[in-house]
């Protein structure tokens, strides 16, 4: 199948199989859609939120120096973890993440609610004392 295509600003016929034909008229009519989109949505009127989310776009898209301080506070919230005991790290992160109640890990560990709270409670009081000062 024959395909005309624009290099360095010149038009030129291109001899391509059936798929790559298809796909490239996919391509130029994806571009329509969105190209049309664009206008609608410039000239006040509506815009279709299906189109961009069909496109893959995300609402939001971290720069990459939002990448670099959700590293930056990963790691420091996961030192402060390990300033922990193994059993009050492992207790928070069930509660925290998991939501575990206190009764749940209790049972778990073989120890009382209030253990498990005290556990809990010492974590906090390093994450409060190291964020506040």
């Amino acid at each position: 199948m024959e395909i005309t295509i624009k290099i360095n600003g010149r038009m030129v016929s291109v001899e391509v199989s059936d798929d790559v034909a298809e796909c490239y008229d996919q391509g130029r009519r994806k571009a329509e859609n969105l190209s049309h989109e664009k206008r609608r949505h410039w000239d006040d009127r509506e815009f279709d939120e299906y189109i961009v989310a069909a496109e893959g776009l995300l609402p939001y898209q971290p720069t990459p120096e939002d990448i670099v301080c959700q590293r930056e506070t990963l790691a420091l919230l996961l030192s402060i973890l390990d300033t922990c005991t193994t059993i009050q790290r492992e207790r928070f992160l069930l509660y925290a993440l998991y939501d575990y109640t206190y009764d749940e890990i209790g049972l778990l560990y073989g120890c009382s609610k209030s253990a498990v709270r005290d556990s809990i409670e010492a974590v906090r009081k390093k994450f409060q004392n190291f964020f506040l000062d």
